[in-house]
């Protein structure tokens, strides 16, 4: 989802992954601690964390201080995201929460790996994703002023999942389309993250929506 290098011709896929798994277990350290952490502080850390992605954007060819950023928003990323997923818990239950996070994890990887292997270039789909989550979230911001029918927000909801199945798909098709380098690698892992974690919520908002109905 977050824009990086696509000059490079290089593939270091081994770095790659191996930076994701450990940028996911700074997130998970970050979920448990998520319990103990104050509401007043989320938003505070929502918009650390949209700072720290600006930060990276900028940064991105000092590979020392892209790691340190990456790692440190995507700890926070897990303190944030434990309300979120608490909420999900208590309305539907930790079963189908877990069916969902399975559902995403599945799909996710499907779509990884037919983008990685397709021949397909699928790099024409970035202006209509950034369009649409353009317009995602300023949906979201209305809806926030003016209540919305539960049709209405389920569609929402499967739009958002739409958008980022798109991104998926776009996001790792470019690796294999043009390359990157090692200096990329923190950036594109927080593409990655972000790509999954919103599909996910998507998912979840969607089944809470309907559980509801």
């Amino acid at each position: 989802m977050v824009e990086f290098a696509t000059r490079a011709v290089r593939k270091p896929y081994s770095k790659l992954f191996g930076a994701l798994f450990s940028g996911l277990l700074a997130t998970t350290v970050g979920l448990y601690l998520g319990q103990y952490v104050s509401d007043a502080f989320r938003l505070p850390l929502w918009f650390l964390e949209m700072g720290m992605i600006f930060m990276m954007m900028f940064v991105r060819k000092r590979k020392a201080v892209g790691y340190l950023l990456m790692y440190g928003f995507m700890f926070i990323s897990g303190v944030t995201l434990y309300s979120a997923i608490n909420s999900y818990v208590s309305l539907l239950g930790a079963s189908l929460v877990l069916q969902a996070f399975t559902v995403t994890t599945v799909s996710f990887g499907a779509i990884a790996v037919y983008a990685m292997v397709s021949k397909r270039d699928f790099s024409f789909l970035g202006g209509f994703l950034f369009v649409g989550l353009i317009a995602l979230v300023l949906l979201q911001v209305f809806s926030i002023f003016i209540p919305v029918s539960s049709m209405t927000a389920q569609i929402y909801s499967g739009i958002g999942i739409l958008i980022f199945v798109g991104y998926t798909l776009f996001d790792f098709n470019r690796l294999t389309v043009h390359g990157f380098t090692d200096e990329d690698i923190p950036m594109i892992v927080v593409s990655i993250y972000l790509d999954f974690v919103n599909l996910f919520l998507y998912i979840l908002q969607f089944i809470g929506i309907g559980s509801k109905n």
